[in-house]
């Protein structure tokens, strides 16, 4: 049977981030991707135009009718936006007898620097949604935004990853690739406080949109396909870094679409 993967998160119109790119990430590693939308993002890699929020009620039905209708092995939220939106989704996951492995993408900002995160939904995170966590995934800037400050250093953002560990319970992948380092090293912090390294050369002279929506997508789908947590963190590793190598610039866009096509 074909692992089945349910991605919560917004709608790209670029379709380089987002539902799209889960669902493009899903197909590439053998599974089938289903979605409920959160929001319609008017947004091309440099800019958002708009967002519209759906209604709270209609993410609950799609999550509802979904998980009642299909085997969903493994479930990743990104874009959520606000506060309501984040209850519905943890109420409807929280009331599942048997709850799939979780990976939460805590998307806060574009990679254009717009806000996609209402700033008061940020606690809605911590007490309704990341006590439900597999997998954590922030960036260094969403990791600032839950610790308190933005690591510089690989030592900093490990000690702010142990800080998050610590208070929710849930395993963390600190990304390190924003560091701009020779290598672009990510660690895996587990709640019992082991931790793995990977590490692969940082890829220069990329614009890149979409590595985070990609990157979790990559690790639910290995986790539906029963992968242990470090085997689907490495496993999408290999596949983002892959995607990042063979990435297209479409006309003036400085920018990455990621999985244009399948094994990529």
């Amino acid at each position: 049977m074909i692992p089945v993967v349910l991605t919560i998160a917004g709608s790209d119109s670029s379709c380089g981030a987002g539902v799209q790119a889960d669902l493009k990430t899903f197909g590439a590693l053998g599974c089938h991707g289903l979605n409920a939308i959160t929001c319609i993002v008017a947004e091309t890699p440099g800019e958002v135009r708009s967002i519209q929020a759906m209604r709270p009620e209609i993410v609950r039905d799609q999550l509802e009718v979904l998980l009642d209708a299909y085997p969903v092995a493994a479930i990743k939220t990104g874009m959520l936006f606000s506060t309501p939106i984040i209850r519905s989704v943890a109420e409807v996951l929280s009331g599942r007898k048997h709850l799939p492995p979780l990976v939460i993408d805590p998307v806060m900002v574009a990679s254009s620097g717009d806000a996609l995160l209402q700033p008061r939904a940020v606690a809605a995170y911590r007490r309704h949604l990341f006590p439900l966590a597999t997998l954590i995934t922030p960036n260094l800037d969403e990791l600032g935004v839950l610790t308190g400050e933005r690591p510089s250093t690989m030592p900093g953002m490990i000690q702010a990853g142990r800080q998050l560990t610590a208070e929710t319970g849930a395993a963390l992948l600190l990304k390190g690739g924003h560091l701009r380092g020779r290598m672009a090293t990510d660690i895996l912090l587990m709640p019992d406080w082991d931790q793995q390294e990977f590490s692969v050369p940082f890829v220069r002279g990329v614009g890149t949109h979409g590595t985070g929506c990609t990157y979790s997508a990559a690790i639910a789908a290995g986790l539906a396909k029963g992968y242990p947590l470090p085997k689907a963190v490495g496993e999408a590793k290999k596949f983002i870094t892959r995607a990042i190598k063979s990435g297209h610039r479409w006309g003036k866009m400085d920018a990455l679409d990621q999985v244009q096509r399948p094994g990529h």
